[in-house]
């Protein structure tokens, strides 16, 4: 139900057999970053079984923020930057692969709902990028290379250690929604899918099940209005 509140996490110690926080009624709903600059975080919790190979993310944000900031963050003890979502100004994105980067620049934000999946694929190193359910010139990134399982996954702040050293002038301000994660490169079919909400194939991390937890200033709020064709 709306009515009904969702617990934020305050640090108490949770038994390693459940999530922290499982919530399955998290459609049509986002998390609201209050503050600017904010400490705050969201940790997600998946189940990685193994390293990736191919994955995609995607996720749906809101903001008038101009200064850089972190979207997605999954950092490995061996890598901070092993994969990394990151906006240094309004008309760019970086996606990080394993600390390396490559850029998209695209049109300045007409401060709507942006909707952007980012997919790579180890044998190739071929990385996508797409935005409000376009494709953008595909790049290379770390062709190769294996992103390691053991992660910490956040939303609203860049890692610079595992779970940690967060700059504050990088953190979200704003609203973020339909966070999914998956263990392969998504087609071009299921790529605007996701844009347009649609169904998806099973995901290690999907926005209807997702398991989380929040910590500090962070709220789970009904959507305004319909984020699609932004």
């Amino acid at each position: 139900e709306d009515s009904e509140t969702v617990r934020e996490g305050c640090g108490t110690p949770q038994p390693s057999t459940t999530s922290p926080l499982l919530s399955p009624d998290l459609y049509r709903k986002v998390f609201v970053f209050r503050k600017d600059p904010s400490d705050a975080y969201v940790v997600l919790r998946a189940r990685l079984e193994q390293p990736l190979h191919n994955f995609t993310v995607c996720l749906r944000s809101y903001t008038d923020l101009s200064r850089p900031h972190s979207l997605f963050s999954y950092a490995t003890k061996a890598q901070d930057n092993e994969i990394l979502l990151f906006k240094p100004k309004p008309e760019e994105y970086r996606f990080y692969v394993g600390g390396k980067f490559v850029t998209f620049r695209v049109p300045e934000s007409r401060r709507d709902w942006e909707h952007v999946c980012a997919s790579w694929e180890s044998a190739t190193g071929i990385a996508e990028f797409w935005l409000n359910g376009k494709p953008w010139p595909r790049k290379g990134l770390q062709r190769g290379y294996t992103v390691g399982a053991t992660a910490a996954i956040l939303l609203g702040q860049e890692q610079d250690s595992f779970g940690g050293g967060f700059d504050l002038y990088n953190s979200f301000s704003g609203e973020l929604t339909d966070v999914y994660l998956w263990d392969t490169g998504l087609s071009p079919d299921k790529m605007r899918a996701a844009f347009l909400s649609l169904r998806l194939p099973p995901a290690l991390l999907a926005w209807n099940s997702l398991s989380y937890e929040v910590k500090g200033d962070v709220v789970v709020k009904p959507r305004l209005r319909e984020a699609l064709r932004a």
